[in-house]
């Protein structure tokens, strides 16, 4: 599991743009660390899942429109 910090290293996205896109369903949703506190962190092979996708997009590989 990785935290904000280190998923906006990695997929260069701001923290809100992160969470914009998760609140469209276009990003992997994060998983709370304690049950009713802020906390989250994200699963890291869903994260590099989505750059792969992302990838494969450019590629002409999927269509996610």
């Amino acid at each position: 599991m990785i935290r904000v910090t280190e998923v906006m290293n990695v997929v260069g996205l701001s923290k809100s743009g992160t969470y914009h896109l998760a609140a469209q369903g276009k990003f992997p949703k994060s998983i709370p660390l304690v049950s009713g506190g802020t906390s989250v962190a994200w699963l890291h092979d869903e994260i590099m899942d989505w750059l792969e996708g992302r990838v494969a997009e450019r590629d002409g590989g999927l269509n996610n429109e």
